[in-house]
């Protein structure tokens, strides 16, 4: 069975950074999908992503949502095959190696953290 929102959720809660891979053509994404992007398929198994990765893009949340305390960065990080969009810690730019750091909860709704290590 895939990955289920539910399920992505709680192994971040645990401090757990999963993804799914296709087992028709391998390709590998950061969080729950029923069909594989690239090719289609259905066959998608639940992986353990990589902990350290490089961050593809960032950007800075001046003024951010009401239940969110800004300044804050967000960005995707490229853990080997699968991007993984998340909230940043620390100065971090575009380039620089970072580690997962577990996962922040804003009014409910959870997201991983890398900082720079």
């Amino acid at each position: 069975m895939s990955l289920t929102h539910d399920d992505w959720t709680a192994a971040l809660e645990d401090g757990d950074l999963l993804g799914v891979r296709c087992g028709d053509c391998g390709a590998t994404y950061g969080t729950p999908f029923a069909v594989c992007n690239d090719c289609g398929g259905r066959n998608l198994e639940t992986t353990e992503l990589p902990e350290e990765g490089e961050v593809y893009s960032e950007t800075t949340v001046q003024v951010p949502p009401t239940s969110f305390e800004g300044p804050y960065q967000v960005g995707t990080v490229q853990l080997d095959g699968a991007r993984v969009t998340a909230r940043l810690e620390g100065d971090v730019e575009i380039g620089d190696h970072v580690v997962f750091d577990g996962a922040i909860d804003e009014s409910g709704e959870i997201a991983p953290v890398f900082r720079v290590e």
